[in-house]
């Protein structure tokens, strides 16, 4: 007898409480694959973009191999874990931005605009930076140039011509002779770099100490505070006519308090809260960076960057070198004696700088 298509034995009657179930369990493994590879495809493409920033941020840094330009002839190291870095900002004229920012007419190539040896004791709970002016005469060592050929040693040079002259090594090299302390990092920043790391950051809070009404650069702030853009910034930190007597030595004092106030600034950010302003800060960061060989990674960079987490800005000790007025040129300075001796017998020591360390004969207004 043939079996009626309603009773339960049949699979397919509406009735038999069997019927749908394979098809329950295919729909179900179908979501799941669907789901499983849904999952798949964003890992997949949040590691590819996690991959490309930190491509990028990486490929924006630039290295000097400075341990290899200069050979064997150096300071010894510190015997202890302290740390020197010399910062350079660069005003070249390299490309359409630097050139707008810069200024200066038909002015080409670059030179160390800023210069400061950092000093990071053991420990590296605290910091000590020597800002080094620009119109300093030293003796330059002999250097071989980026081509590979020597170029002769030379006096009465001015500090902030040797990079124009032979290039940043050469510059790591002349501070090493003058001070000799052994220089562990290299860290230059340039003019475009600079405006928009400050415009990443959504601009600097500064305490202007004194009216500044410089025509040559249009920088025009009454004495007090003031948040500084970019543009603005670049422009407090090269001024020389609008404060003290006109020369290099009268905006010392506002770029060593632009660097403090700048970095209490990235400190006090919530950089993890917010990952998007995180990237612009390091693209803008990294991206006009040119540093020793042994941070020229953003995994050494941000290494290194971590063991300085516990130097309050607030706290890190600013100095000028002391410098006197040369006797043949009044335009240029000279270190001065016994006091620059006993600031780099300091710094070669990781040890206390003396007051007598710190008075400068010229002190620029």
């Amino acid at each position: 007898m043939s079996q009626d298509a309603s009773t339960p034995d049949n699979p397919s009657s509406p009735d038999n409480p069997r019927r749908g179930r394979p098809r329950v369990r295919t729909r179900g493994r179908r979501i799941r694959r669907a789901l499983l590879l849904s999952v798949l495809v964003i890992v997949i493409a949040a590691g590819g973009t996690a991959y490309w920033l930190y491509s990028r941020l990486d490929g924006n840094i630039k290295g000097v191999d400075i341990d290899r330009a200069l050979g064997d002839d150096r300071p010894e190291k510190l015997p202890t874990t302290g740390q020197n870095l010399l910062v350079l900002g660069s005003d070249s004229r390299a490309g359409a931005e630097n050139k707008a920012l810069g200024g200066g007419g038909g002015v080409s190539g670059a030179r160390s605009d800023t210069a400061m040896v950092v000093h990071i004791p053991e420990g590296r709970s605290r910091a000590v930076a020597v800002s080094i002016p620009r119109d300093t005469l030293v003796t330059r060592p002999a250097c071989v140039t980026s081509d590979g050929s020597t170029m002769d040693s030379a006096n009465r040079v001015m500090f902030n011509s040797v990079y124009s002259q032979v290039g940043p090594a050469c510059v790591v090299k002349t501070v090493e002779k003058m001070s000799g302390v052994r220089i562990d990092h290299y860290l230059e920043i340039n003019f475009a770099g600079f405006k928009d790391l400050v415009d990443a950051i959504g601009g600097v809070t500064v305490d202007v100490p004194q009216d500044i009404h410089d025509k040559a650069s249009g920088l025009d702030l009454t004495a007090g505070p003031h948040k500084l853009n970019g543009t603005e910034s670049l422009s407090y930190v090269r001024t020389r006519h609008g404060i003290g007597d006109g020369s290099d030595l009268g905006r010392i004092g506002l770029q060593q308090q632009f660097l403090l106030a700048l970095l209490s600034e990235v400190k006090s950010r919530d950089l993890l809260g917010s990952p998007a302003s995180t990237y612009r800060i390091a693209n803008s960061a990294t991206k006009s960076l040119t540093t020793d060989k042994g941070l020229a990674s953003l995994t050494s960079l941000s290494r290194f960057a971590r063991s300085m987490n516990g130097v309050d800005p607030g706290s890190m000790d600013t100095i000028m070198l002391p410098v006197a007025y040369d006797r043949t040129d009044p335009n240029r300075v000279v270190a001065a004696q016994p006091q620059a001796r006993t600031l780099w017998k300091a710094l070669r020591e990781d040890s206390a700088i003396p007051e007598s360390a710190r008075k400068s004969p010229a002190t620029g207004g």
